[in-house]
């Protein structure tokens, strides 16, 4: 099936609903409700493609205490899965990261995900193309501006390496609407499921 690459001005998008998916949000890993923010905590909206794998990368990174997989950075409220899939809400998959920035500075954490993925490629992370498959940071604006800080150390790597210029969405976090149950914590549930994260092998230099 063909996936838009074009996100849909908020009059042409799908309507959605005015209330979340019912789901579970009991974390099958950190045994914590998803929606939860631990006392020093912090939280950040990462994109970087197929969100199953994303979500797996996060979860196993020391320092972070939560996550949940969802869409973000579209217009639509409370989409579901198929809605996103058909590039009509203009959603990413993303994931919902909650850190403990004594344990993992935000710096770190911005590494490990411009190392992870290819942020160069658009609407798309490898075989994945549509406009759910972007990459993108979310957050408050001083996240954004370490944001934009390491993005600018991290291009001329990638450049060296023969790729285009950073296309990764970097904004302030409108809304997270949480995906459906299945897709929680997926690649714990299903080990041997698809994982389409990827690096291109550069170093961002923090």
């Amino acid at each position: 099936m063909a996936r838009s690459t074009e996100i849909p001005a908020a009059s042409a998008a799908l309507p959605g609903r005015e209330t979340p998916l019912p789901i579970d949000y009991q974390h099958a890993v950190f045994d914590i409700d998803m929606r939860d923010t631990p006392a020093g905590c912090e939280e950040i909206i990462l994109a970087m493609g197929c969100f199953w794998g994303v979500e797996r990368h996060f979860w196993t990174q020391p320092g972070v205490r939560n996550t949940a997989v969802g869409y973000a950075g579209g217009p639509t409220p409370n989409p579901t899965y198929e809605e996103v899939c058909s590039g009509r809400t203009g959603h990413t998959e993303a994931v919902r990261v909650v850190y403990d920035p004594v344990k993992l500075p935000l710096t770190a954490l911005l590494k490990s995900f411009w190392e992870a993925h290819d942020p160069t490629q658009g609407m798309r992370q490898g075989n994945d193309i549509g406009t759910q498959y972007r990459s993108a940071i979310y957050g408050a604006p001083e996240q954004l501006a370490l944001a934009a800080k390491t993005r600018q150390l991290y291009e001329p790597q990638l450049q060296a390496r023969g790729r285009g210029p950073v296309t990764t969405e970097i904004a302030p976090l409108s809304a997270f609407y949480y995906a459906e149950t299945y897709h929680q914590q997926y690649l714990l549930k299903n080990p041997n499921g698809y994982c389409s994260l990827k690096g291109t092998g550069a170093v961002c230099p923090l």
